[in-house]
């Protein structure tokens, strides 16, 4: 790698609570598509910790500042081993996405929690977080974040889909980067398999086994969501008003709960990716075989998989390439993709 480098730690995680990843990696300066993932690796939360983030959304606002402290403190012990295992000297700043509690933006709010200037003061180390809030503030969606990465780092790609707690996608229409959510993802397929005692429906087997229950399916893809189109985003509160009661309604077996609903997924993708040629597809989604199985088969664009880095760790990687762009205080949110007033440079700055 030539040129001036930028060692950064990239932290994020996501709403299907797989865990935290981290990310250790090289920018060179001012050559976006220039960088290397040095470390990488995915701590799995406790059940303690996996409740509390759950459950995060029926907190007060004391409760929730409190919660913000206790998890930046997991965050800042989660680093400094990360350094110690890894045995990494240099390290220019951190830039942590946080877990997102709530998420409203038509409301005007969105939370984040992993407080950053706790983050700062334990580890001795620069950090930059709170990448969503400004785009809320100027009535933007605040997500998703994503596409500036997808845009600058994976351009050889005609779209970018993230298959995580939810799926979302990005490409460039007219000149610009359009993205949104598309639908729920692992936030339900792993709701609905944990009723079972599993973490997840390995490759995607019981939903294979399962049946296609065609009034389910029929309702999910008819909800309003889906009839708007982008900006747009979701967030755990809309999931649990909307899928799941919906889900409940019919009684139906864990099987065939996830077979209809990789289906409506399936169907989803399949509609956002029209007059696509072909798709960079990340994300813990892509290691369910079964899923993967029915994009491919209801739409025509090349499903194109990355090496297990990318797939792993692309979010914290653009996280950590967000803050990179904070830092020079170049744009990192685009209003084409978020809906917000106009291009900014987000992000809140905390030092040692």
């Amino acid at each position: 790698m030539h040129g001036e480098l930028v060692k950064i730690i990239g932290l994020m995680s996501g709403t299907s609570l797989d865990g935290l990843d981290i990310v250790y990696v090289v920018f060179v300066k001012n050559d976006a598509r220039n960088f290397e993932i040095i470390h990488s690796e995915t701590i799995k939360y406790s059940v303690e910790w996996e409740s509390k983030l759950r459950e995060g959304v029926h907190k007060n606002s004391k409760e929730l500042a409190a919660l913000d402290i206790e998890y930046a403190q997991l965050l800042s012990e989660e680093v400094s081993k990360f350094v110690v295992k890894y045995r990494i000297s240099e390290v220019d700043f951190i830039a942590s996405h946080g877990h997102t509690i709530l998420h409203k933006p038509n409301d005007g709010y969105t939370l984040q929690i992993g407080n950053g200037e706790v983050i700062s003061k334990n580890t001795g180390k620069k950090v930059i977080c709170d990448f969503r809030t400004q785009d809320v503030q100027f009535g933007g969606q605040g997500a998703p974040l994503v596409p500036i990465g997808d845009a600058l780092l994976f351009s050889q790609y005609d779209a970018c889909l993230n298959l995580g707690g939810f799926a979302n996608v990005s490409y460039e229409k007219d000149g610009v980067r359009i993205a949104f959510d598309i639908s729920p993802a692992n936030i339900v397929l792993n709701h609905y398999v944990q009723k079972d005692g599993f973490d997840y429906d390995d490759k995607g087997t019981m939903a294979s086994k399962g049946s296609v229950h065609k009034e389910l399916l029929k309702g999910l893809n008819e909800l309003a969501f889906y009839k708007q189109g982008p900006p747009k985003s979701l967030g755990l509160e809309w999931v649990q008003d909307q899928v799941f009661p919906l889900i409940d309604s019919y009684g139906l077996s864990v099987s065939n709960v996830l077979r209809t609903f990789v289906e409506h997924v399936a169907i989803q993708i399949s509609n956002s990716l029209k007059e696509r040629k072909e798709v960079l597809v990340s994300g813990g989604g892509v290691f369910n075989l079964f899923l993967m199985e029915r994009v491919s088969f209801l739409s025509s664009t090349k499903v194109i998989i990355p090496g297990q880095e990318i797939v792993n760790y692309k979010e914290a990687l653009i996280f950590a390439f967000l803050g990179l762009l904070r830092s020079e205080n170049q744009i990192n949110c685009l209003r084409s993709v978020t809906g917000a007033k106009q291009d900014h440079s987000s992000g809140q700055i905390y030092m040692p």
